[in-house]
């Protein structure tokens, strides 16, 4: 009896939490126009290194990328039925769209490493993170740089933004994620207390929020942008994504096997993915460009018609003079 009610406030506690992320999510997951870039600040505490390119990729690795890829990330790709998933092979065209992204936005001093591992590099940055108390930095951000060394996400996979390096690692080559990813970068980059922002997501529930925010910005660019065909497939893809974060929340303090939990997971990303697919079909055409008038013809000069010649005055008839012998006696 005492087990069968242990149970019971477990699936009704974990109910209550799924029940909390969906109305969170729906309050935030969803394009909203106009849509507000930020703009870079210039009193930033942790600039770029002089000459330091901002986005940085890592060198092709066939066996560790092969490792993440065919291996490791099986789960992943599972949860989100997608192949191209911590595939480890970002294409140029996926790095250009969060470029274009960070520019929009104005995050000058953020770095972007496409599927790289830099101990160093993230070990440096964030010793020179001014921006986050030291507090946080030396605490909850020397955690952070401790796992990304010791759990290679080269081969572990995982896109994020690390607020305490102000670093967004990527390593899936779908678009709508790497976007995601920027959407975190420009959440914390208008937060004052950027260290205590992201010790919150300790808290229950304090992820969805931030997943839904960094959601909605990532849709909201692109219907900006007028891209419906990519808007259109990044519903599915960060909704079910969501779903796996809700799922998280859910089974926040559950202790049994892992196994159990990623089976209760499963179903909740792709109700997550068939709904995002169903709001994916809503997703309006981009208005067409006013039609542009055409310029103004310009009609030649008329051509200034000739003086009309002057009217010659009839010929004065010519009197013969008139003699003494004509003239009347």
């Amino acid at each position: 009896m005492k087990a069968n009610r242990v149970v019971r406030v477990a699936l009704i506690e974990v109910g209550v939490r799924l029940a909390g992320g969906i109305a969170l999510f729906l309050a935030s997951g969803c394009a909203s126009l106009p849509y507000a870039p930020t703009t870079c600040d210039e009193a930033d505490r942790m600039p770029l290194r002089e000459s330091e390119a901002q986005v940085e990729r890592g060198r092709p690795n066939a066996f560790v990328d092969g490792l993440g890829h065919y291996l490791v990330s099986l789960p992943t790709k599972l949860l989100l039925l997608s192949w191209s998933v911590e595939n480890h092979d970002v294409s140029p065209e996926t790095e250009a769209a969060l470029a274009e992204y960070v520019s929009v936005n104005e995050l000058c001093h953020v770095k972007v490493r496409i599927n790289q591992y830099s101990v160093p590099g993230e070990w440096s940055r964030l010793f020179r993170n001014r921006n986050v108390a030291g507090g946080w930095r030396y605490t909850v951000g020397f955690l952070t740089v401790v796992t990304y060394t010791a759990l290679p996400q080269r081969v572990f996979g995982g896109d994020n933004y690390n607020p305490y390096t102000n670093t967004i690692h990527i390593y899936s080559d779908v678009e709508s994620v790497a976007l995601h990813e920027g959407g975190h970068a420009k959440d914390f980059a208008t937060r004052r207390h950027k260290g205590s922002y992201g010790a919150l997501r300790l808290l229950p529930l304090v992820p969805l929020y931030q997943e839904g925010k960094a959601t909605k910005d990532a849709v909201s660019y692109l219907r900006n942008a007028g891209e419906a065909e990519a808007e259109r497939k990044a519903y599915p893809m960060l909704w079910g994504a969501y779903g796996t974060y809700v799922a998280g929340e859910g089974l926040r303090w559950y202790e049994g096997p892992f196994g159990v939990s990623y089976l209760i997971q499963l179903p909740i990303a792709w109700t997550g993915k068939l709904a995002g697919k169903i709001k994916s079909w809503t997703v309006p055409e981009p208005a067409p460009p006013p039609p542009q008038e055409p310029p103004p013809v310009e009609e030649p000069p008329l051509a200034e018609e000739p003086p009309a010649p002057p009217e010659e005055s009839p010929p004065l008839e010519m009197v013969p003079p008139v003699t003494e012998d004509q003239q009347a006696p």
